[in-house]
């Protein structure tokens, strides 16, 4: 799993829809907000599948970065 921050023009009316346009594809995939108009998103997908979602679930802003964070995994539990 790799985690982003996605910053966005404008609020995400329904984060709730956009992590089940995720799951569509990765079923593991989680969504949530974190300050502002920034959502924090864990996926194996990639940034355009996750544009893409952002698309479906009705994000219309023009403005998005999407920004994949480093690895905080220890190996610890062998992933």
């Amino acid at each position: 799993m790799t985690q982003f921050n996605i910053h966005l023009d404008q609020r995400l009316d329904n984060v709730a829809t956009f992590e089940r346009r995720l799951q569509a594809q990765d079923p593991a995939a989680l969504a949530d907000t974190a300050a502002g108009n920034v959502l924090r998103v864990s996926t194996s997908l990639g940034e355009d599948e996750i544009a893409a979602s952002l698309r479906m679930a009705g994000h219309t802003g023009e403005t998005v970065q999407i920004e994949r964070q480093a690895s905080t995994c220890c190996g610890g539990c062998g992933g």
